[in-house]
């Protein structure tokens, strides 16, 4: 009734896919797992550490995209989440450091990955300026306001749908609370 042939030879593609598909996750998580830790260090602002571990994850990244296509690995999601990741901790990096955000070269990334990674530093930029504001750096905060305020404004250009504009109206949740935070401490100053 059915070729054992072709049976075999869809046997044999499935398990090569399942076989790619726990590489990339168990990579995607450690990579994801990184990330976390690196924006973590930023926050602290400690640059060395979190620099070593961008080089680490690149290094995965790099070794990923050479062992599976581009297309394979966007069909992940865990590789998705990771790549974002990657980017929210890369450009929060350029933002600790007083760089300017630019495309990261080196690796192949989406443009899902660039705009997800850009709308979740939003966030990452109010948790610094908070933990700026408790050193008593306030001046920092305007700064981080007009930095997000920058963003949000390239972002607008876009006509982001379904995941992405969740993540871009968050994203605009985070700005509203810089600017209620510098407006606050521009109060208090001027008293």
């Amino acid at each position: 009734m059915i070729n054992t042939a072709f049976i075999t030879k869809l046997k044999n593609d499935y398990r090569q896919r399942e076989q790619e598909r726990r590489q990339i996750i168990s990579r995607s998580n450690d990579v994801l797992f990184q990330a976390k830790k690196t924006i973590f260090a930023l926050q602290r602002e400690e640059l060395s550490l979190a620099e070593e571990k961008l080089r680490s994850m690149e290094a995965v990244l790099k070794k990923m995209e050479k062992d599976f296509s581009p297309n394979r690995l966007r069909e992940e999601g865990a590789y998705h989440a990771a790549a974002e990741e990657y980017v929210e901790a890369k450009t929060l990096a350029a933002i600790v450091s007083g760089k300017k955000i630019n495309a990261i070269t080196g690796l192949h990334l989406g443009y899902d990955s660039y705009l997800g990674g850009l709308c979740d530093l939003i966030g990452e930029m109010v948790r610094l300026a908070t933990n700026r504001a408790a050193k008593g750096k306030y001046e920092s905060v305007a700064e981080l306001k007009d930095k997000a305020e920058e963003i949000m404004n390239s972002l607008l250009d876009f006509d982001l749908t379904g995941y992405l504009r969740t993540k871009y109206d968050q994203a605009r949740g985070h700005l509203r609370k810089l600017e209620q935070m510098a407006y606050e401490i521009r109060l208090r100053k001027d008293k």
